[in-house]
């Protein structure tokens, strides 16, 4: 079974989207080990400087390396990415299993997105879309995706 490890930056304050985690966590049990870990987000001003976005992002980045092992693959979510589909993420999922590679870690930065030693530890990096999203809500969709990627491995209908 494989076991998914879900490392982000900051708590989920918001009623919905806990419940909307806690529903796909539910629903992913008979498929995989899910651990999700939530670090503390770093303060940022209105009007950082980037030298001080860069130190935020550190701060950040040192709290979730804490989570990483060595034997983890690691998924970036980052704007810069691969755009992939439920498919191929059904087909990296199942490609980790059949290597015997089976904890993946997806690592979601916060508001300013992950550093670059983040990045760079990264096996692959996966951006969802060119559009923007709150990092609070990228959790749920990622969930979703895992669920769906999970139905299409095992052959189950899933809505289109």
């Amino acid at each position: 079974m494989l076991y998914l490890k879900i490392l982000a930056v900051g708590k989920i304050k918001e009623k919905y989207l806990r419940e909307g985690i806690a529903e796909y966590s539910k629903r992913l049990r008979p498929y995989v080990r899910l651990e999700i870990t939530e670090v503390e987000d770093e303060p940022c001003p209105d009007k950082a400087s980037a030298a001080e976005e860069e130190r935020i992002k550190q701060k950040e980045a040192e709290r979730l390396l804490r989570f990483l092992s060595a034997q983890d693959y690691v998924i970036a979510l980052d704007l810069g990415g691969k755009n992939i589909s439920s498919p191929e993420l059904a087909d990296i999922l199942a490609d980790r299993a059949l290597s015997g590679q089976n904890s993946i870690a997806f690592v979601i930065g916060g508001s300013l997105g992950l550093a670059q030693n983040i990045l760079n530890r990264a096996d692959f990096r996966w951006s969802f879309s060119k559009l923007t999203f709150p990092h609070q809500l990228i959790r749920v969709v990622l969930l979703e995706q895992i669920y769906r990627a999970c139905k299409i491995n095992r052959g189950e209908v899933y809505h289109k």
